[in-house]
């Protein structure tokens, strides 16, 4: 291109750019002026809103003070008069308002500041008496304060708004004694219940006498003020001539300020309530401690909380491990392994529903643990009313032994009474009739149908009254039946005619339990047989007397003849001329004669000791010599039956009272049954021995002996006997011995000999003897 084309271009290019720069600029102040009257009339609405806001801000009483981000005061806005109120000077600069907030609230702002935490408090203002509400907010990347007083709140403590101020009204009003304590501990307010308790008119007293409630509860507010939280405690005061107990609260008032607000509850009723039922339930504790029955009660978390001694004693469980306090399933188990719970094949069915009753509203019915051990115990499972179960076991073992043992007793006792002929029944203490067996109604011609519709005793007497109409006897039996006077409850007993004539036997006999057994007997039967016996009685005995006349008749008219056959047969074995043969013949009848005259003899006596007419000769006698005496007598016969005769005497044996021939006369009888008893090689002894109240002679020999079965009748009379004939020998020994106050025995084995023994007292008493020389037991020979 040429350079005039270069040139033309540029010019041209360059009036274009000349052109569009000035339409642009044109344009450009067209903008600016539009955004000029635009941020004019910005401006101006920003401007009214600031003097809105500045006259809301001066209406309110409310002070704003905006920080920088390094926490000094920025601006402060609000009306001189809050201003004033606030810091004591109307135009006081932003710096000295927050120098005001900086002593108590300094963290708060500068947390605020570096981190935007909001925050709210109180605080005491130097010049107004109100606490003021500090509000600490972040907005527009600028902190702000926000501070506004607060109308009728708790002086020391601060309070809320309009509603909350109204909680000093009605605290002022509450019985619960209130009071505030200032941050320096000072009292600052108090209700009227306080300052009625604190014997104060008003507040002002009470702050200038220093009064305070009580030193435990300043303490609690103290240690509130310290620590910034809640604090309770419990206190006892004395006042008006009674104790009273208080709760008291302290709690630290909101806001920071140091303000403590205390209440103090009274707790006097609620604590006599708590003790009165702590005694009742150690004293409920202490009565379940000395029952005989188990008891164990467990909570509303189904643990023990308490067991009696009897608990662990029936159990055998350690004490300790039930202080405890185990679960009502921890004890079954441990139960379970000591094997002192009923064996079941469930027992996880039978657990679950031992537990069902912690559901239950009634007590259950009482049930029954068969042991493995043997043991029967009786449970009863009610409801606690403070929740949970008692138990109450009872070992019922022996009282189920005594229950069958009494059951089958009074089985055995109806049936026997059943089996009785007597008519038996037995009345109660109240009249009505207990038992009766079946031959009260046989007697009575009653049936048991009847005897059930009558009952009572008034009504069983007027049925009884068509067989036996006695109507004192009825009056008398309801006496002993219905009189509880011990001394009318005695044994009586009689007898009555019934209406057809039989003869009716009754009695009574009271019973331990209070209860009068009556019986009645048909004795109709018995009269006749004891008037009939009484008769023969009668006869039987003018029989014997009979017989003893008859005896003694004939025995004296024996006695003349064989006297004489005696002295004639010794005079015939004297004469020189008689032939031997003869003489033996004479001797023989001698000794038969004199055998018959000593059998008279001993009848004789015997009748004579039958009409108690027979005397004893008491006197000192000589137990050692009369035994030789007596041996000296039959020495001869035993020693020619190839038998020998021993005589044992103690020394010092003492003499006896009694009569020396009658107890010479039972030794002969004895001694001469034991020499006709002995036989070659045999042996006869005759001993005495000393008791303590009595003399013990023996005669013993070694013949045949007794058969068993006579030796019950050996001093029997007139029992015929192998040994001694048909006499009365050992029945006259008998008697003459107990004639004296003693006693005769046998001993004797078939084959090996027999021993009698004479018991005689020391001193013999008979009734007919007469009165000797008393003789000590201890007497020399």
């Amino acid at each position: 291109m040429a350079e005039a084309d270069i040139a033309y271009v540029a010019t041209a290019g360059a009036a274009g750019l000349a052109l569009a720069v000035s339409a642009w600029a044109v344009r450009l102040r067209a903008r600016l002026q539009a955004q000029a009257a635009s941020d004019a009339q910005r401006l101006e609405a920003l401007q009214a809103d600031l003097a809105r806001r500045n006259g809301a801000l001066a209406a309110m009483d409310e002070i704003s003070l905006s920080l920088t981000p390094d926490g000094a005061a920025d601006a402060l806005a609000g009306p001189p008069d809050a201003t004033a109120a606030l810091t004591g000077d109307a135009w006081a600069s932003p710096g000295a308002v927050l120098a005001l907030l900086a002593p108590t609230q300094d963290e708060r702002i500068r947390a605020l500041v570096e981190a935007g935490e909001p925050f709210d408090a109180l605080i005491e203002a130097p010049g107004d008496a109100r606490p003021w509400r500090v509000a600490g907010r972040v907005a527009g990347g600028a902190a702000w304060l926000r501070l506004s007083p607060l109308e009728n709140a708790l002086p020391g403590m601060g309070g809320g708004d309009a509603a909350e101020s109204g909680l000093g009204v009605l605290a002022d009003a509450s019985p619960v004694p209130t009071w505030v304590v200032d941050a320096a501990g000072r009292l600052a307010w108090a209700n009227r219940a306080w300052l009625s308790e604190v014997r104060a008119a008003d507040l002002a007293e009470a702050q200038e006498k220093g009064l305070t409630f009580d030193r435990g509860a300043d303490a609690l507010v103290a240690e509130a003020m310290r620590l910034g939280v809640r604090q309770e405690g419990f206190r006892w005061t004395t006042g008006g001539g009674r104790r009273r107990a208080w709760r008291i609260l302290a709690e630290p008032a909101a806001g920071g300020t140091g303000a403590v607000l205390a209440f103090a509850l009274d707790m006097t009723e609620a604590e006599e309530t708590r003790d009165t039922l702590r005694r009742h339930v150690e004293a409920h504790d202490e009565t379940l401690n000395h029952l005989a029955d188990a008891v164990a009660i467990f909570g509303p978390q189904r643990r023990l909380a308490f067991h009696n001694t009897a608990f662990q004693t029936l159990f055998d469980i350690d004490p300790a491990w039930l202080d405890e306090r185990p679960t009502h399933a921890e004890l079954l188990d441990r139960l379970r392994q000591r094997r002192q719970l009923p064996e079941v094949v469930d027992y996880a069915g039978w657990k679950a529903r031992e537990l069902e009753f912690y559901e239950a509203s009634e007590a259950a019915p009482d049930d029954s643990w068969s042991l493995p051990d043997g043991r029967t115990l009786r449970v009863v499972r009610q409801p606690h009313p403070l929740g949970g179960v008692l138990l109450l076991f009872s070992d019922i073992t022996d009282e189920l032994k005594l229950r069958s043992r009494f059951n089958a007793q009074l089985q055995v006792q109806t049936a026997t009474l059943d089996k009785l002929n007597d008519a038996v029944a037995v009345f109660g203490s109240d009249g009505r009739l207990r038992l009766h067996n079946e031959a009260f109604e046989s007697f009575w011609s009653l049936s048991g149908e009847r005897l059930a519709q009558a009952r009572d005793f008034d009504a069983i007497a007027e049925l009884c009254k068509a067989v036996l109409p006695d109507p004192a006897l009825w009056l008398g039996l309801k006496a002993r039946v219905a009189d509880p006077d011990p001394e009318s409850r005695v044994a009586i007993s009689g007898e009555s005619r019934t209406a057809d004539g039989r003869m009716a036997a009754w009695q009574t006999r009271p019973l331990p339990d209070g209860a009068t057994l009556v019986a009645f007997s048909d004795v109709t039967a018995r009269r006749k047989l004891e008037k009939a016996l009484a008769e023969r009685e009668a006869a039987l005995a003018e029989s014997q007397a009979l017989k003893r006349e008859f005896v003694g008749s004939v025995s004296y008219e024996l006695r003349t003849p064989l006297t004489t056959i005696v002295g004639y047969s010794e005079l015939l074995e004297t004469l020189g001329d008689l032939p031997e043969r003869s003489r033996q013949h004479a001797g023989a009848i001698r000794v038969a004669a004199s055998h018959l005259a000593r059998s008279i003899d001993d009848v004789l006596d015997m009748a004579q000791i039958d009409a108690g007419e027979m005397e004893l000769s008491l006197g000192d006698l000589r137990v050692c010599d009369l035994l030789d005496e007596a041996a000296d007598k039959v020495r001869a016969r035993v020693k020619g039956r190839g038998a020998i005769l021993t005589v044992s005497c103690p020394d010092g044996l003492g003499p006896i009272r009694a009569d020396a021939g009658r107890i010479g006369q039972a030794l002969d009888h004895l001694l001469d049954n034991a020499a006709r008893a002995v036989g070659e090689g045999g042996a006869v002894s005759l001993s005495a021995e000393r008791g303590p109240s009595e003399v013990r002679i023996r005669i013993a020999d070694t013949g045949r002996g007794i058969p068993y079965h006579m030796q019950a009748h050996v001093f029997d009379r007139f029992v015929r006997r192998e040994r001694g004939g048909p006499g009365v020998g050992l029945a006259l020994v008998k008697a003459l011995v107990e004639l004296h106050g003693g006693w005769a025995e046998v001993e004797s084995e078939p084959g090996k000999g027999a021993t009698f023994i004479l018991h005689l007292p020391l001193r013999a008493d008979p009734v007919n003897a007469p009165p000797e020389l008393v003789l000590e037991e201890d007497g020399a020979v």
